[in-house]
């Protein structure tokens, strides 16, 4: 049975969060769905509130601590990541920014990504295709679809004939997710490489 790595990213910054909430909703939903499909699943939770101090750090010293390190190697590492952040000043958090700052632009090439967003208030929901969509875009990752935001009032709310709850929001981008990663082809280390540009064009020069 093959073991797929999911690995959540949450920027909330108060213990417990609503972000953090939204993570393991969204991870939970894509687990059963990948279960369903008789996957094995391994799922993680990065939570910046406990590396904020290490990421400030990285930028001046340009080396990350242990944890850091261990954090990025996570996300690097994982068939799918789930990300979201609190909407600051209608736009992710600086802690969210700051840490995907620190991933190399071609570390998540590929990689199935579901974005999610938490807030006061539904007018913020925009946040998810004006700042996060890009965001990972320019990561190159592969952004499903659904994408999750998270107003105050959407906790306990069931829906109306016009809109679907947040707990049908959550399956339907955690069934996207799994059906993403799923489809993935496995990585190989090769894949991971990087071909140098020098080297390419020796290369062509050869043939």
């Amino acid at each position: 049975m093959q073991t797929l790595k999911l690995v959540a990213v949450s920027a909330g910054l108060s213990a417990p969060s609503s972000t953090r909430l939204l993570a393991d909703r969204l991870l939970q939903a894509a687990r059963y769905r990948l279960a369903e499909q008789e996957y094995a699943v391994d799922v993680e939770v990065v939570e910046l509130r406990d590396l904020a101090v290490d990421i400030a750090k990285n930028f001046v010293t340009g080396f990350p601590s242990a944890a850091l390190q261990e954090a990025i190697d996570k996300v690097t590492g994982a068939d799918g990541v789930i990300a979201v952040t609190p909407v600051f000043t209608a736009s992710y958090s600086g802690l969210f920014k700051s840490f995907f700052d620190l991933i190399d632009p071609a570390a998540l090439t590929g990689t199935p990504v579901l974005v999610a967003a938490t807030g006061g208030t539904a007018r913020h929901s925009l946040v998810l295709d004006h700042a996060l969509r890009p965001l990972f875009a320019y990561l190159r990752a592969l952004v499903v679809p659904t994408a999750v935001y998270a107003a105050s009032e959407d906790w306990g709310s069931g829906g109306d004939e016009y809109t679907e709850g947040l707990p049908a929001r959550i399956i339907r981008a955690g069934n996207e997710f799994a059906d993403t990663v799923a489809g993935r082809p496995a990585r190989r280390a090769e894949d991971d490489e990087i071909v140098p540009f020098e080297k390419q064009l020796a290369d062509l020069r050869l043939d």
